[in-house]
Order: structure tokens, then sequence, then C-alpha cells
């Protein structure tokens, strides 16, 4: 976890209602980290955000960052936020990435190659036995479980995973120190004891029908693919699927009867171009040879790094620091975003980056 009084700045930057994820973010361009932010002053801000400047300076958040802050000091609990070099590289490359991420269980999932499953929250007993079936083998055969802890396949796709003493990540409509559904409550017991969950709402965030087809991005986004086992025509599964696809990930359905509602979803995206699996073979054959991101090296992101010697004192391209220093696209923008959220470098126009110093 971060120093207690970056994490603050974090949280309260977070914390603060009617700021939203996208003017976090452009403000963190402006002045880098939160604290430059609150230390620029009001009169700076409102120039880049106009009047919300004011809810900035005005709300304080400080009794919720405390009771956050205290929160994350127990064990097996974590804030990350995104300048941690923790957090994780895959949800780097979405276009809106939460700013905060609040965790019970083991971060370091986060980083593992994962799958989604999702389907029906109305799933039949053969859909049930299907997902947990797939689960078990995929789990088994090391790829992380990525579901939202719904009930029907999601909670099929989990209990699969932990029966196979796999790994899996159950991503949340709600505050992380809340368990929803309660029908599900031993089971988010367990998956915070052997996996993780994870949610970027603040804690103490009651269970709200907008939270849930937002977190889809998060299922879609730390995963390499998105397997629907069951799913009507209009589901939140379909979402999280179609999101995949912006996203650049693979998408799989599983067929099913023609007779049923609960198939017709899956034969949708059959149609539109996802894979269409019989087999957890099938899924193996596009993803299982995916390799796992290895961690940054020893100081990429320190003031000596050498990716700040790499970068020298000219604007330069990702295609150029990824030919100067061979490292893969997703550990150079995890490594990047660190520097500029640090104040060490700026984003050009045209995806070209400098030194500040």
């Amino acid at each position: 976890m971060k120093n207690t009084e970056g994490l603050a700045a974090w949280l309260r930057l977070t914390l603060i209602p009617g700021i939203g994820g996208e003017t976090q973010r452009k403000l963190l361009a402006a002045f880098g980290l939160p604290e430059a932010i609150f230390a620029a002053g009001r009169l700076a801000v409102r120039a880049v955000i106009g009047q919300r400047a004011d809810l900035l300076f005005d709300f304080d958040p400080s009794e919720q960052v405390d009771r956050s802050i205290a929160w994350a000091s127990e064990a097996n609990q974590h804030i990350l936020t995104l300048a941690d070099p923790a957090y994780p590289a895959t949800l780097l490359e979405i276009a809106d990435p939460p700013n905060v991420i609040y965790i019970r269980g083991n971060p370091a999932l986060l980083a593992k190659p994962g799958l989604a499953m999702v389907g029906s929250r109305n799933a039949t007993p053969q859909g049930m036995q299907t997902a947990e079936s797939f689960a078990r083998t995929l789990a088994g055969k090391g790829l992380t479980i990525i579901s939202g802890l719904a009930l029907g396949i999601d909670a099929a796709a989990h209990r699969g995973a932990l029966a196979a003493d796999g790994q899996t990540v159950a991503v949340i409509g709600t505050g992380a120190d809340r368990l929803y559904p309660a029908r599900n409550k031993e089971l988010a017991l367990a998956i915070a004891d052997k996996g993780a969950i994870i949610s970027e709402f603040p804690l103490g965030t009651p269970a709200m029908a907008a939270n849930f087809p937002r977190r889809n991005r998060i299922i879609s986004g730390l995963s390499r693919g998105v397997l629907v086992v069951e799913a009507a025509p209009e589901s939140g599964s379909l979402i999280t699927a179609r999101l995949a696809g912006e996203q650049g990930r693979e998408v799989f359905a599983i067929p099913g009867s023609i007779h049923s509602p609960v198939a017709r979803g899956c034969h949708k995206l059959i149609k539109q171009g996802a894979k269409l699996v019989e087999t957890a073979q099938d899924v193996f054959e596009e993803l299982g040879n995916m390799a796992q991101p290895e961690p940054l090296p020893e100081l990429m992101i320190d003031q000596d790094s050498p990716l700040l010697a790499a970068l020298g004192h000219d604007p330069c391209s990702l295609d150029e620091l990824g030919a100067r220093t061979g490292l893969p696209t997703d550990q150079l923008l995890t490594a990047l975003l660190t520097l500029e959220l640090t104040g060490q470098l700026a984003t050009l126009p045209g995806n070209r980056y400098q030194r500040m110093n």
C-alpha cells in the first residue's frame, strides 16, 4: 500500500461527490499526483475543470478518508491507486480505468492471466453445471477466473475455480466492505480468503442498480477474454462481452438449445463473431499460451531508471521506447504512467513522451 499521506490525497480526490473518474484524470494529467492538485489552489484547478473546482475545496471527506485508510491497514485488505506499481497493467489498457481500487484478498492475482466468465442470474441447472465444470478445468490449468459474484453463472464460475484449488477474482458493484447478494456471503468469504474481491466504489457503497453495469468494464478489462455461458439477448453479460470486444479481448460463447431463452444471447454473440466454445480446450487454444506479464524491472520508475535513460531528453514515441528498452507495451505503459504521475515526464500530442528533468 502507498504511504498514508499519498494515499489520503488519492482518497480525497476520489471521494468527493460530483468529481467523476474522467474529471479526476483530467486533473491528474494537468497537475500530476493528487497532492499537487490540492496544492495548486482553487483558481488553478478552476482553470481546468471550471466551477466544479469548488467541490474539491469546499467538501471535506476526511472522515471517510480516515475510515478507508484504517480499513486498508487491516490484514488482507488493500487500496491501490493509478500510481502504484502494483496496479494491474491490463486495466491501464482500457479507456476509463478506476483511479482507486479496494481489494479484499490477494492483489497479486490481478496481474495474472485471467478469463472472465459471465452469464444469466436465472441460469438453468445445466448452465450452472457447465459454468462450474469449465471454471474448474480452466482454473486447474492456471487461468484466474474473473466474474461478478452475482447469483447464477457468476457464482458457479467462482465455485468451480475454488473447487480446483485455483484462483478467482470477484469484481463487485458495492463497497468492498459489503457482501452482496446475501445468498453468496459464504462464497464471498471464501473468495476473499483464497482469491480477491475488488471494487472501485467507496467503502459503504450499497447495492445500486447503476453500479453493476459500470463494474463490467473492470471484469472484462482484467481479463484476456470473456466466456459467456448463458445470457438473454439484452442482458448485462452481453454488455460485458461488448466491452471486451472494444477493449481488444477475446469473446467466447457456449451455444445452447434454440428453444432456451438464456441461450439466445450466446447465439447472438456467435453470429456477431464470438468464438463458439464446446470444450475448455477451445479456450486454451486461444488463451492457454498467453504469457503472464513480467514484473517491472527494478529501478524502472526511479529517478535513475533505465527507462528515463532510454527516453533521453527529446520527445520519444512508445514504439521507439519499446525498441530501445526491449520491454513489452503493457510494462512500458505501467512505468510511463507512474513516471507521469510523479512529474518525471509529460505526455505530448501524438502519443509521445518527454522527460521533465
